[in-house]
């Protein structure tokens, strides 16, 4: 089985940080849009909330854009990588719509919208060994989404992986197709990051409506756990 580990690297930057988990199983994850314009109204609903994150004038200084702006200086990066939360509010900012991909995936974002924080998600069946957060040596192998050619983690980057590789690059900002969440996918581990107590108190509110949003979808329960410098892992998933 699976945990999910914050190695000590990733607290030596980010002390205050927090990572929320929610853990489910036996879920159906496909869904025809044309029939259940449940998902298109969830994100579009998500997405008019999370206006209140962004300055209009100057969206680089929106404060959930700053905040992560600033993070992602504090370790090696690929150059252009920005957090996933500043790429869905960078959305909304030019008036750009969300078009439902899946239903794991859609609330998920909805979710990340509604809160301002970065979520993700990953295919427990997919992973090889725990999943860890934390400092890359270099070299890990990636093959991100749409790509045909492996693109390694770079030294020092901060990342998600497992005995594989890695599985996100520059915390959330990349997935990689090994273990993307698919019509296909059973069983997954939903991660939402914060680096701050103010983000910790959203992302706790987030967590929590993730949770109900995927047990009254999908009618299973799920687990959540969070995790802080004093309580680094998870129990297996």
């Amino acid at each position: 089985m699976t945990k999910v580990v914050i190695d000590q690297k990733f607290w030596d930057l980010f002390p205050d940080a927090q990572i929320s988990t929610l853990a489910i199983h036996q879920i159906n994850n496909h869904v025809d849009e044309k029939d259940d314009p449940y998902f298109a109204k969830l994100l579009n609903d998500s997405a008019e909330e999370s206006k209140k994150f962004i300055n209009d004038e100057v969206f680089r200084e929106s404060e959930v854009v700053d905040q992560w702006c600033q993070a992602f200086r504090e370790f090696k990066t690929k150059k252009g990588a920005r957090c996933s939360i500043e790429a869905l509010l960078k959305r909304v900012s030019q008036g750009r719509t969300f078009s439902p991909i899946n239903p794991l995936v859609d609330i998920y974002n909805s979710v990340s919208l509604k809160y301002a924080v970065p979520c993700g998600g990953e295919n427990l069946n997919a992973m090889a060994g725990d999943l860890h957060l934390g400092e890359a040596q270099g070299g890990e192998g990636f093959k991100p989404l749409g790509a045909d050619e492996d693109a390694p983690a770079l030294p020092g980057e901060i990342i998600y992986y497992d005995n594989d590789g890695a599985i996100c690059r520059c915390l959330n900002w990349r997935e990689a197709q090994r273990t993307m969440l698919t019509e296909e996918t059973t069983d997954s581990v939903l991660v939402i990051e914060a680096i701050n107590q103010e983000q910790a108190q959203r992302a706790n509110e987030a967590i929590k409506e993730l949770k109900q949003l995927i047990e009254d979808y999908f009618h299973v329960d799920g687990k959540i756990e969070i995790l802080t410098k004093d309580n680094s892992e998870t129990d297996e998933l």
